[in-house]
């Protein structure tokens, strides 16, 4: 056992048993027995936990015990009672024994152990471990149990009965003695294998035992003895001088059956790990998925939602391997995920990891989250591969608006609807990130705001204010008698009222950068740690000598980051088949943190799936060259969603075309020639997924997916997973699962010291086809700024718009000899990226954004 506990801590480093024994009271022979146990476990290996209550301990108390936290304790593998239970109340063993979870009742003693072992399910149960002990001294003679005529004296339910049903199901004659059989020494006489369990010291005589039986004592009884120390000594149940004269195989008692039942204590204590191990490997799951089957004509999104109601929460928690203290549920459909599971899987490998992204869609979205959410379906319900959908949490208007905005739809969906979709207008988001922004913000802005009030002396006094001044060794309570001295003193940062961003502090464009930037951080952030550093960086102002004043420099970065931290937690939910997704902080790509994890709880086999916004040319850029470079992951596979209507509209069609036209469709194909040549510049294999309509005809199908073919890719093929389900997209996940297998090597598109004006060339012409790059005065000054400053290494955004590879929304199919005009530049300190907005976008803050859409759904 020893080197099994061993192995069990290689597999998996960090990892080790655990066996808690519960004690009520303080037993001289209860404690002598419990250190037993504690001395053995150490031996081996094992983490032992000696629990003792009081002897006026209830019952309630005690049960409470197991039905806490102990039962739930992923470090815990062995649950055991201490009997008798010392109370000076009335305490049902049984009601005690029964508390303990039957998966760690490594006694056995729970109704449910011992109904499978009167069964005969021997495999599916653990077995009292004296018992248990004694069917392995009886196998270490020799001497075969089937057929034998066995006798079991004694019928309690820790010895006797168990021993009884162990005998049975091993294929032995067996007769039960007790108290009331009559002739008791004929019964012994005609045992092959004779256990005693019945309590009483010397009972069973030698004359009474068969010649060569194997003869098991599991007595404890002391008698007196004067010639002893302690004027006792220690017999069993069998008269040992006389029985050993007859029997050809006999147990001593001390040193017998005592030490193998805390052998098999530890033997089901190292069982208990071992398949919990199994079970919370990662990737190996237990999970169970729903085959959904489709209606024509088809119902509404909602409709569906709620005719497959999915599992509970924790359920899903933990089929995927996570431990009940790693999940905090909110309600029965989802919950926040612990961020310290990372560091329990932290040795693990990570599985494949696919990126979904898409041609530059039409208004109306070309259904590539809905294709992502298929994908892990297919992946997992139909090839049973552990499989995981992440996506990124809907913004408010997605939520209301017509597209399915992150959360799929139709047979590909992640479910409930409600719960997923903004149910209120103002509340912004499922896991309340929404409202931990607007704080966050409110909370950068005030102090700024403060120092602008007090150099105008229109600030009121509270206690803050009275003993900041206390501290600075000025006795003053009214702002109007300050010295421009006292002030400055006061005003340490010296902040610059003329920064735009103190200027404007209350408006909504520069509460908007502000908004985007910590949103931002949250999805680029590795660690709740990284979070703390990046909130500390973010730039809220300067100073009368250009200094930059960070949120550190006003105090708040560790309230904020406490604020928060809840908010990095990813949200675990379902798809309608029953394959896990998180839904977390978009930015344009899932957060860091969601991928991380969810690459952990797959295995090395498993495939993670995670969306990027908007087209190859917006959102995977940014994916590949600002996220994976702060997250260090590094993808596998790239799965480009296309339909037949946006290539229609990208050949000359309007934006919304059903009726078939094969020559714009053929023309329109010249852009998607372009975004497979985006997604291919970071070198790794690309699959066209046609994501299909019920206008689309075959002819079209075909059309697209030859076309796309001829351009290099590893495969292209039909996905019809909003109308099936998981089925429908079944040739995209085997695509994708050969395609993982080539390795190939990723790059970035530019090296990060590479000049800043360098850099955002190389992402305009590479990715959109343009000439080249024009900057407005401002941005010129802006960026120079920013160079001296020392960001000059920092990666490149470009915020343009996502309907068009240029900067003009109505420019679609490849526009070329097109010069892309930066307006505007500002720095994401705390993201790491510098962010540079082309003419034509600006930027609002999300709860303004949600009330205009709003409005329109109104």
């Amino acid at each position: 056992m020893k080197k099994e506990v061993a192995e069990m801590k290689s597999q998996l480093p960090g990892f080790r048993p655990g066996l808690v024994v519960l004690q009520v009271g303080d037993r001289e022979d209860s404690n002598l027995y419990i250190s037993m146990k504690l001395k053995a476990a150490a031996q081996i290996g094992l983490n032992a936990k000696h629990i003792r209550l009081p002897k006026t301990a209830t019952e309630d108390e005690v049960c409470k015990m197991w039905t806490g936290s102990v039962n739930e304790n992923p470090e815990a593998h062995g649950l055991i009672v201490q009997l008798p239970l010392d109370s000076v109340h009335p305490i049902d063993t049984e009601k005690v024994t029964n508390a303990v979870t039957p998966e760690k009742d490594v006694d056995g003693l729970s109704s449910v152990n011992a109904g499978r072992l009167a069964r005969g399910d021997l495999q599916d149960c653990f077995i009292p471990c004296t018992p248990n002990g004694c069917m392995k001294l009886i196998r270490q003679t020799g001497v075969s149990v089937a057929g034998r005529n066995a006798v079991v004296i004694g019928r309690s339910k820790i010895v006797g009965a168990p021993m009884h049903d162990l005998l049975l199901w091993n294929h032995a004659t067996v007769t039960c003695c007790h108290s009331k059989t009559p002739d008791l020494a004929a019964h012994v006489g005609g045992a092959d294998i004779l256990v005693v369990g019945a309590g009483k010291a010397e009972m069973v005589k030698g004359d009474w035992i068969k010649e060569g039986a194997v003869v098991i004592d599991c007595g404890i009884n002391y008698i007196p003895d004067s010639s002893r120390p302690g004027g006792k000594r220690v017999v069993g149940d069998v008269h040992y001088p006389s029985a050993k004269e007859r029997a050809k195989y006999i147990t001593p008692v001390p040193g017998g059956v005592g030490p193998m039942t805390v052998a098999m204590l530890m033997e089901n204590t190292v069982k208990s790990a071992q398949r919990f191990l199994q079970n919370y490997r990662p990737g190996n799951w237990s999970i169970s998925y729903k085959r959904v089957k489709s209606q024509k004509p088809q119902p509404s999104d909602a409709q569906i939602s709620h005719s497959c109601p999915g599992k509970p929460i924790g359920q899903l928690a933990k089929e995927v391997g996570l431990f009940p203290k790693e999940v905090e549920p909110y309600g029965a459909s989802r919950a926040k995920v612990r961020l310290d599971v990372l560091n329990r899987l932290n040795k693990q490998p990570d599985g494949k990891y696919v990126v979904v992204t898409g041609i530059t869609p039409t208004p109306l979205g070309e259904g590539h989250s809905t294709v992502v959410l298929g994908l892990a379906q297919a992946l997992g319900a139909h090839l049973n591969v552990s499989a995981f959908a992440c996506v990124g949490q809907p913004s408010p208007p997605s939520s209301f608006g017509s597209r399915g905005g992150a959360v799929g739809g139709g047979y590909s969906q992640i479910i409930p609807i409600e719960e997923v979709c903004c149910s209120k207008p103002l509340g912004l988001s499922i896991t309340g990130t929404y409202s931990f922004l607007q704080s966050y913000s409110h909370l950068c802005q005030h102090p700024v705001h403060f120092f602008k009030t007090l150099n105008t002396f229109t600030i009121s006094v509270d206690y803050g204010f009275v003993t900041s001044l206390q501290k600075l060794d000025i006795v003053k309570s009214d702002p109007s008698t300050l010295t421009q001295e006292e002030i400055r003193r006061f005003v340490q940062l010296d902040i610059n009222l003329k920064t735009k961003m103190v200027l404007n502090v209350c408006g909504l464009q520069d509460r908007a950068f502000l908004e985007n930037e910590i949103m931002a951080v949250l999805s680029l952030s590795t660690s709740p740690r990284d979070l703390q550093h990046r909130l500390a960086k973010m730039v809220v102002a300067a100073s009368q000598s250009g200094e930059l004043v960070t949120t550190e420099d006003l105090g708040v970065s560790a309230v904020l980051a406490l604020l928060l931290n809840n908010a990095l937690k990813p949200c675990l939910m379902q798809t309608l088949e029953g394959t896990p997704a998180f839904v977390h902080i978009a930015h344009d790509s899932p957060s860091v943190m969601a991928d991380k994890i969810a690459l952990k709880l797959v295995g090395s086999q498993g495939f993670v799936v995670s969306d990027t916004a908007h087209g190859a040319d917006v959102g995977m850029e940014r994916f590949f060259n600002i996220t994976c470079r702060s997250s260090g992951l590094q993808p596998d596979v790239v799965v480009l969603v296309v339909t037949v209507r946006a290539l229609k509209m990208h050949g000359g069609g309007p934006r919304v075309m059903v009726s078939g036209n094969l020559e714009l469709l053929l023309k329109g194909c010249s852009h998607l020639k372009k975004q497979v040549d985006n997604a291919m510049s970071n070198g790794l294999p690309v699959v066209v997924a046609v994501n299909v309509f019920s206008s689309d005809t075959e002819a079209e199908l075909e059309l697209v997916c030859n076309q796309a073919r001829q351009t290099g890719v590893f495969d292209a093929v039909k996905c019809t997973n909003w109308s099936h389900g998981g089925a429908g997209a079944l040739a995209l996940a085997q695509s994708v699962q050969k395609a993982a297998e080539m390795r190939r090597p990723f790059h970035f598109l530019y090296d990060l010291q590479m000049p800043v004006i360098d850099k955002i060339k190389k992402v305009a012409q590479s990715m959109y086809g343009a000439k080249d790059v024009e900057f407005s005065p401002k941005a010129k000054e802006k960026l120079e700024l920013y160079i001296k400053q020392g960001f000059g290494s920092f990666p490149v955004c470009i915020a343009k718009t996502h309907l068009s590879l240029s900067n003009d929304p109505e420019l679609k199919g490849v526009p070329v000899d097109f010069t892309l005009p930066i307006t505007d530049v500002n720095a994401n300190v705390g993201a790491n990226f510098l962010c540079l907005l082309a003419d034509m976008v600006s930027f609002l803050p999300s709860a303004l954004c949600c009330i205009r859409q709003v409005g329109r759904c109104y």
